[in-house]
């Protein structure tokens, strides 16, 4: 249904995230699926929700629309975790997968993911925020999550569709599958007026 409503639109996915693929595939869209090789980095001093829009623009400008048809629309993502003002990215070891879930353990983050929808006549940012509580996690919770989840491609250090998801979470408030990297509700009625 939703392809047909797109009026035939060429529909290409700038994310190696497979959370992100299976996400839009749900959604019902056919789609091309491209990389993007940026330094994810970013000025100081930005808000989170800046910093994600800055990424995912980032993201769609390392393509070049003027090569695309007319009919393309890249789609580009950035998913942001920050507990109090501290900015929690991919972890990059072991140790930093524990440190940043025990920053997660008995608080409530924010997850904010930036969309940029990006064709040869517009572009079009927008950002979904989701708030997440976390139950006390034992370090026996963590490490067992980190062993069997090896979860260093994700913001934060985890997968809320994971099990320490499962059994690590009393609330959230907001999209569900913002946490999850794509906030596809949104996505759908932005794709829709695009």
């Amino acid at each position: 249904m939703i392809n047909r409503r797109l009026n035939g639109r060429h529909i290409i996915l700038a994310s190696q995230s497979p959370r992100r693929q299976y996400l839009l595939k749900e959604l019902g869209l056919d789609f091309e699926i491209r990389t993007t090789n940026i330094k994810e980095v970013y000025p100081d001093g930005m808000k989170p929700h800046e910093i994600a829009i800055y990424l995912a623009e980032l993201k769609a400008a390392s393509f070049d629309v003027s090569r695309l048809d007319e009919k393309a629309i890249i789609i580009t993502a950035d998913t942001i975790v920050s507990v109090g003002n501290e900015i929690l990215g991919k972890p990059s070891s072991y140790s930093e997968a524990v440190i940043m879930l025990q920053k997660l353990s008995d608080r409530t983050h924010d997850v904010i993911t930036a969309v940029c929808l990006y064709s040869k006549t517009k572009k079009h940012t927008f950002h979904v925020l989701s708030s997440v509580c976390f139950k006390e996690l034992s370090l026996e919770e963590i490490e067992y999550y980190i062993d069997n989840f090896q979860p260093f491609d994700k913001a934060g250090g985890y997968g809320i569709q994971e099990w320490i998801g499962y059994i690590g979470i009393n609330k959230i408030e907001g999209s569900f599958f913002n946490v999850m990297g794509l906030p596809v509700k949104e996505l759908y009625e932005e794709l829709l007026k695009y």
